[in-house]
């Protein structure tokens, strides 16, 4: 038997096909992970239905494996992840090819239906897809936050933070795999523990997980601004191997659109805890992510908004168009009305100004002197990245070297030029 899995959506996602694979192989089953190159008996699409966007690529991409069943390249389809588990047996009837259907956590039921009799669920150990020098480490699932628009505490339930002691077991063991730099994932990073513990957490968390020998950096993604520890700040300040570098959606700062978003924290509020922020930690690179096209927003909301973004001057950003999810609170009562067109043109004058930034911040660069992780080599260049950039998403350094470069090592290089998002560096 051959099993396939290809996973879309977020990082927390991928962890879960990660940890799929490995339970897999330990079951002496050949699988494969990514596009599919060859016939498989089984085809596992582990989908996401977070916004409109996923949806549609997790609708396109379970088409296109049906096509390939009908053409005999695969025997089963099975769909796994939020897409599957939202729409449900509506799914099939619009692609009779696929045969299963699981929910986000049915590990028991796929393995079982491989012919394993157990759940591996709390194996701390997993297939790393990633480059094998970082990986995602996802902290918690679900989240008790109310905001309007989201479905996932509807799709994952409410917060369930994993144990300290596990998440730390399964550090060491990565790092035992070569694993030297961490992004910690949830959905709601701000609030881990609190369903354990009866308290906030995550700066124990990271604390602890930073004095495992051998973790070279973390980072930290998808902070929530409300109840946000502030001996997380200290943290991120004192210690290396914590980088200075947080990800935290703000999505709007006009007082109206946070009031239908059901954020509760005033824009005075926001405003104090990013200054806060920076204060505290002197370096550190935010990055944010904003909504546009919100029922309700007009164009001087909007144009709050960027003027907000200019005077916040964060150094990474991403901008979400808003789709109406039908489960959503948001969906039920309040009608979309601002048309596809303006959320799009919104969108890119956010990302317009963004783009500004990136040249300001990347020309200022220039001359020095940074310390870098190299991520990859392709067509004969270097890529690589600071502390201050996620992979995937954020700005690289492209450099050219006449020695070989070990992929994962940490080198200084200097930058000597910026070119558009990314800039150009010499190995020292």
């Amino acid at each position: 038997m051959k099993v396939h899995i290809e996973n879309i959506g977020c990082f927390k996602n991928l962890v879960d096909s990660e940890r799929l694979l490995f339970a897999i192989e330990q079951m002496g089953i050949e699988v494969s992970f990514g596009r599919l190159l060859d016939f498989a008996d089984i085809a596992i699409i582990n989908t996401c239905g977070f916004i409109q966007d996923a949806e549609i690529d997790s609708s396109v991409l379970i088409r296109q494996y049906a096509v390939l069943k009908t053409q005999g390249i695969i025997s089963q389809l099975w769909v796994m992840g939020c897409y599957g588990q939202k729409i449900g047996e509506r799914l099939k009837k619009d692609v009779p090819e696929v045969d299963l259907i699981f929910g986000n956590f049915d590990w028991d039921n796929i393995l079982i239906r491989l012919g394993h009799a157990r759940s591996n669920d709390i194996d701390i150990r997993r297939h790393i897809t990633t480059p094998s020098h970082y990986t995602y480490l996802k902290i918690s699932e679900g989240c008790n936050r109310p905001c309007s628009y989201c479905i996932k505490p509807i799709l994952n339930g409410p917060l369930k933070s994993i144990p300290m002691e596990r998440l730390v077991e399964e550090v060491k063991w990565l790092v035992e795999q070569g694993v030297c730099e961490f992004q910690l994932v949830a959905q709601n990073l701000t609030d881990y523990g609190v369903d354990l513990y009866g308290e906030r957490k995550i700066t124990e968390l990271v604390e602890r997980i930073s004095d495992i020998p051998g973790v070279e950096w973390i980072r930290l993604h998808y902070a929530y601004p409300i109840g946000f520890p502030s001996s997380l700040l200290d943290v991120m300040r004192e210690r290396s191997n914590v980088c200075k570098y947080l990800d935290m959606a703000v999505q709007h700062c006009n007082p109206e659109m946070l009031k239908r978003m059901h954020r509760t924290m005033s824009k005075e509020e926001l405003v104090s805890l990013l200054s806060e922020i920076r204060d505290r930690v002197p370096g550190i690179y935010l990055r944010t992510t904003l909504m546009v096209g919100f029922p309700g927003e007009t164009d001087e909301m909007f144009d709050e908004l960027c003027t907000f973004v200019k005077e916040q001057d964060f150094e990474r950003m991403g901008v979400f168009r808003y789709s109406a999810q039908t489960e959503s609170y948001s969906y039920k009562n309040y009608i979309d009305t601002v048309p596809e067109s303006i959320k799009t043109s919104r969108a890119l004058t956010l990302m317009n100004i963004q783009k500004e930034k990136y040249h300001s911040l990347n020309t200022s660069l220039v001359g020095t002197v940074q310390k870098v992780i190299v991520d990859c080599l392709s067509n004969g260049k270097y890529y690589c990245r600071t502390e201050h950039s996620t992979p995937m998403a954020d700005p690289k350094i492209i450099v050219d070297s006449k020695r070989p470069l070990k992929i994962g090592s940490f080198l200084m290089a200097r930058i000597t030029e910026s070119i558009g998002k990314d800039m150009r560096g010499i190995i020292l």
